[in-house]
């Protein structure tokens, strides 16, 4: 396999955005261990092979709106498939995650807002080459500046 300059995997970024979705079904305790891994592991493959030729992380920006996962009146077609590894349904699901959900996963950054009006809170963050940051209207840049006031940052840790 090519590898392009020095973060050319999304292991981390994946593990992230993985570890998030995968702590929001274990909160609601409707979801036994054994599902939960099953479909950690489903959810991992299907954003690793989604997101084969989307990652660019010399332009980080680049493909972000095809990487959001998203959740408003429809649920994401890969969180749905994963969760149907598991046995869930459409309408479990809805009751399980948060109505509105939107989940960035980028090069050197993971990030989600619960809400349209919710703060976006940054799960990953990763050291960028100075390079990488030209051109750094990402998606999710483009809607914190459609905003009134800048949003609270807050910081989670993510473990594996």
């Amino acid at each position: 396999s090519q590898r392009r300059g020095p973060r050319a995997d999304m292991v981390p970024e994946i593990a992230a955005a993985v570890g998030f979705v995968s702590g929001l079904l274990r909160t609601r305790g409707c979801v036994s261990e054994q599902q939960l891994q099953v479909f950690s592991g489903a959810l991992r493959e299907a954003l690793t092979e989604h997101y084969r030729h989307h990652w660019f992380p010399e332009k980080p920006s680049k493909g972000s709106g095809y990487r959001c996962i998203r959740i408003n009146q429809r649920m994401d077609p890969i969180i749905s498939r994963a969760a149907g590894r598991i046995g869930l349904s459409l309408p479990q699901l809805f009751l399980l995650l948060p109505r509105e959900l939107t989940l960035w996963v980028d090069p050197y950054e993971v990030s989600y807002r619960i809400g349209e009006d919710g703060s976006i809170c940054v799960l990953y963050e990763a050291a960028r080459p100075p390079s990488s940051y030209a051109g750094m209207l990402t998606c999710k840049n483009q809607m914190m500046l459609g905003r009134a006031s800048p949003s609270k940052n807050y910081i989670m840790t993510v473990s594996s």
